[in-house]
Parts: structure tokens; C-alpha cells; sequence
């Protein structure tokens, strides 16, 4: 299914434009983003529910995703692999500036938007008492906002964060991630249990996710509270045991119909509508020249690499197969030309990581190496302009579960880790059908794979990490903090001459140069200023 209808966003664009576009550190992106105080809050929430998808809000819908989610995470986390472009900073462990800045810039300005939703909404505020289920809207984006700048450099300004407008505070303290994780989980907690029954026509006239459907924005603050649960279970087991139980209670995902996702569409703007994931890799637009990666190919194929007997559903969703890519006169209206048998799921073959072409040819023996015409591209079908954002989904919450139970947390046990899991492999098989209808996987297809590929206690949490990570693909920052945590799948690192990391993959961004130069909070606040050091929830320091 395509999004086709137009979105419009003026509103938006309008609170964009108020909001100012400077990277001039973190005291220009606390200033107040509108000089009137009585801007609709709904406004301000659409905005942002459309900036967390690339930052496009912001007028440049694939800033971050191509610098940071491709660029860095996708091919570290090995499911692309490239020998040119952005991505070979991920690829090869090399620094580039704008993909540590680019999440850091871009998130903290709709993160300006939320609090102002939660000033104008709390004591003193415009709308204090009004627009209950926005603010509490906005408090789940808020903490799925702050909780990926948190996993991507450790300590953050968060408590005196985006705060100017009130505070007067434009050069915020850093805090611990222990500390804001701690916060975060409150903050879904009593924001989930506070929304209110009953027409909100300007609540749903606003909400581009779930149209102001308040059953499944509640099971979207207790989905995100059991990922955050999980995610600092090897570091704060009681923190998780708590959470775990309170969003099982709560009421998680139950299917893909409530799967997080923002809407795009081809206009009415460029740069703020489309899918900036799709706008940075299709031919005559971004062009970034990544291909399907040997690690991830090898997994779809299965033991058997000579038959499709035992291939997972998936292979070719995710690869459009092997041949020349190229731009029509239309930007992102693409012509495919495969190689004889590219399209053939026997003949998928992925990209190694971590070698540059010449290394890449030697590795073949082919001086005169195509890649373009030896490895698979991902599929088109899932690069359209208009293709949704995924943020989340119901795959991923049954994998949490599953590990949840066989690692006994949140009063789960171990006899319930296969029925969840074997939920989490279908509904990661399935959820595609809404980037196009052919992307079907039938429940017969999902049980022999299952009984290909039979859940084993014995090895449990591997497989769930495995296959928690292959869920994540567009989404590879998610896959990059799963891996942190897990240490699943079993990735191979490379240590390519010159690389900064001494041949690991990165553990966490580094700061922008802006930021450390102008807080002065920054030197004795921030996390250690480096790729290799890991963030508290990954074993690191608090």
C-alpha cells in the first residue's frame, strides 16, 4: 500500500521556518523557536511527528539519514556494504564530521517543538488543561527523541535540554545516561497511562500516525517503554524487571496494525515530504552507491546457498537482485537492467564490508570488477518517495519479548521465549506489504521457514538478536544499538589501514565541533569524545 495522499504541512513549514535553521551550537538551538506564544500546540506536534522522520521538518528531509542511518550505521552494522560515498565511514570506520553533527543539530530543534507543547500545555502555560492527549502525544516523541540521541552519544544535555524558552538556560549541563534512561522510562510511563477516552477532533485532525487513535498510542508508550526496559537490562536488571512487567500490563504492540510509522508523499515538498532514506540512495537524487551486504545475503539464503528451499521470505523484499541502476529524467523514477539470472534468488550474492575496490577485486580476482553488475540492490519497492518511515513494529516487540522471557525478566518465563519469538519472526516477515502489496508473505511461507529454522533454547538468544537485528533493516540505527547490546549477530570487524576505531565497530558518535567549542558545560559533562567508548547500557561507563 503507497501513501499517496498529499499531505500538507503549511502549519508545519510555517513552525519550521520560526524555528530557524542555524548550526551554530547548542546555544542557538535553544532559543525559543516562535516569538508568538500562541501557536497551536497540534501544529507543533505534526511538525514533529514529521521531523522524526529524518529530520524533515526541518526542510532537508535526508540530511540525517544519509549522513548518519546510512552513512555510518548501515554499513557498520553490516546489512549494506559500499566502496564509494558517505557510507564508507560506516564501512571502513573512518570520521566524517557531518555524520556524528547531523542527528545532534537536527533532533534537538523538534525536541524544541515538544517542550514548547509541554510549557504551553503545563502550569501558566497558553493551554494549560487543554490538548490532554497532544501533551501526552508529545511526551512520547520527546522521550523517543532524547532516547536515540542517548544511544548515539552517551551522556546529553536532557534535564536543562531545549529548555531555553523557559529557563533562560542556553548553555545546559550534560547528564548521565543512567540518569536520563531513569527519566525517559518515567516519562512513558505516566504519559501512556494519561491519555483520555473520547473525541478529540483536533488531536486527531493533527496526529499523522494514528489519527488520533488513543488505544494505539498507548501501545506505542509501552512498546517504547520495553525496548528502554531492554535495553539497560545487562547494566540496571531491577530498572528492567520494573518496566518490563509495566508495559507487558500496559498493553505492547499486538499486531502490525499498530506498527509506528510516519506517512510520506511525493509533495507538496521535496525536501520535507519524501522519504529522505529513499531520497539518498535512488539514481538521480542522492545516488549513494551501496549494495546488499555478504552478511545479510548469506543469512536470507540460509545453510543451503545452492537452493531456495530453505532462503528466509525476505531475500528478495529486500533485493531488487543484480544489475545496472540508473536515473530516468524523473527524480526517483528509476530503470533497473539486471544481469542474466540477477533477479534469481540463487544467484543473490551481497557485498563484503570493510575493503575498498581495489581490495574488493583483488578479494574476487577480478581486476575489472562491476559492482554493479555482481552484487544486489535493494529493492526499489522500498526506496519510493512516498514510502512510509517505519519508527517501529510489532517484530521488534515480540523479539523483546522473547528475550525478556528467556532471560526470566519482568516475571516472564522461559517456556513463553518460542511463542513470542515465533510471533516476532512472522511479523517481521509480513509487515513489509505496506511499502507495496507484493511483499505478501503467506503464513504457510513463515511456518516452513520456522520449521527449517526451529526455535532452540540452547542457543535462544543468539537467534532472537539475529533475527532482531535483520528486522531493522532501513532502520539500522536500531540494528546498530541492538547489536551494542546483544552482541548479535556475530559480525566480523575489519580493520582497514587508517581506520579511528583500531578495527572495531564504532560504539558511539562523537560529539559536533560546534557543541564542544561553545558549552562550557561540555568538558566536564559530556561522555568521553571518542567511536570506541561504550554507552552505559552497553557496559560503559554511568
Amino acid at each position: 500500500m503507497k501513501y499517496l495522499r498529499k499531505i500538507i504541512y503549511g502549519t508545519a513549514l510555517t513552525v519550521a521556518a520560526l524555528s530557524g535553521c542555524n548550526k551554530e551550537g547548542f546555544q542557538q538551538l535553544n532559543i525559543n523557536p516562535q516569538a508568538a506564544t500562541t501557536i497551536d500546540v497540534n501544529f507543533l506536534l505534526t511538525t514533529s511527528q514529521l521531523g522524526a522522520a529524518s529530520g524533515g521538518s526541518q526542510g532537508d528531509n535526508r540530511f540525517v539519514d544519509w549522513r548518519t542511518n546510512i552513512g555510518m550505521f548501515s554499513t557498520a552494522i553490516q546489512q549494506l556494504s559500499s566502496v564509494g560515498g558517505i557510507s564508507n565511514a560506516g564501512n571502513l570506520y573512518q570520521h566524517s564530521p557531518d555524520i556524528n553533527d547531523a542527528p545532534f543539530n537536527f533532533y534537538y530543534r523538534d525536541i524544541r517543538n515538544l517542550t514548547e507543547i509541554l510549557r504551553q500545555t503545563g502550569p501558566g502555560g497558553f493551554a494549560e488543561g487543554e490538548n490532554n492527549n497532544t501533551k501526552q502525544a508529545a511526551r512520547i516523541l520527546r522521550a523517543f527523541l532524547y532516547h536515540r540521541l542517548t544511544d548515539y552519544y552517551g551522556s546529553i544535555p536532557y534535564f536543562e535540554g531545549a529548555q531555553a524558552q523557559v529557563t533562560q538556560v542556553f548553555f545546559p549541563k550534560y547528564d548521565k545516561q543512567k540518569a536520563i534512561y531513569t527519566d525517559l522510562l518515567k516519562e512513558l510511563d505516566e504519559a501512556s497511562a494519561a491519555f483520555t477516552t473520547g473525541a478529540d477532533a483536533n488531536f486527531a485532525a493533527a496526529d499523522i500516525y494514528y489519527k488520533g487513535n488513543v488505544a494505539q498510542w498507548k501501545r506505542w508508550g509501552y512498546s517504547l517503554m520495553l525496548r528502554l526496559a531492554m535495553r539497560v537490562s545487562k547494566v540496571d536488571l531491577p530498572m528492567a524487571n520494573t518496566y518490563v512487567a509495566k508495559a507487558v500490563a500496559g498493553g505492547v504492540f499486538q499486531s502490525n496494525a499498530d506498527n509506528t510509522f510516519v506517512p510520506m508523499a511525493e509533495g507538496p515538498s521535496q525536501w520535507t515530504n519524501q522519504n529522505g532514506i529513499s531520497r539518498a540512495i535512488i539514481p538521480g537524487d542522492g545516488g549513494e552507491p551501496v549494495f546488499l551486504s555478504k552478511r545479510l545475503v548469506d543469512f536470507l539464503k540460509g545453510a543451503n546457498v545452492s537452493s531456495t528451499a530453505d532462503d528466509d521470505p525476505r531475500l528478495m523484499i529486500l533485493s531488487m537482485g543484480i544489475g545496472n541502476w540508473s536515473a530516468t529524467a524523473t527524480v526517483g523514477i528509476t530503470n533497473f537492467a539486471p544481469v542474466t539470472g540477477g533477479t534469481e534468488p540463487v544467484n543473490q550474492k551481497g557485498m563484503p564490508n570493510g575493503v575498498d575496490l581495489t581490495q574488493l577485486r583483488t578479494l574476487e580476482g577480478n581486476l575489472t570488477l562491476d559492482p554493479n553488475l555482481t552484487y544486489s540492490r535493494i529493492n526499489r519497492r522500498l526506496l519510493e518517495l512516498n514510502d512510509p518511515y517505519m519508527l517501529m513494529h510489532y517484530g521488534e516487540v515480540k523479539f523483546l519479548l522473547a528475550e525478556a522471557a528467556q532471560r526470566g525478566i519482568g516475571g516472564l518465563n522461559a517456556g513463553q521465549a518460542m511463542a513470542h519469538y515465533n510471533e516476532g519472526v512472522k511479523a517481521s516477515m509480513q509487515m513489509y506489504t505496506i511499502y507495496d502489496a507484493s511483499f505478501a508473505v503467506t503464513d504457510a511461507q513463515v511456518t516452513t521457514y520456522l520449521a527449517t529454522y526451529p526455535y532452540n533454547p540452547a542457543n535462544g538468544l543468539e537467534m532472537i538478536g539475529t533475527q532482531l537485528w535483520a528486522s531493522h533493516f532501513l532502520n539500522w540505527w536500531e540494528a546498530w544499538s541492538e547489536w551494542r547490546r546483544t552482541s548479535f549477530p556475530r559480525l566480523v570487524e575489519h580493520n582497514y589501514p587508517g581506520n579511528v576505531t583500531g578495527g572495531k565497530i564504532p560504539q558511539k558518535l562523537m560529539y559536533p565541533n560546534a557543541e564542544s567549542t561553545s558549552n562550557p558545560n561540555f568538558t566536564s559533562g559530556a561522555s568521553t569524545n571518542d567511536y570506541t567508548t561504550k554507552v552505559w547500557w552497553a557496559g560503559g561507563p554511568e
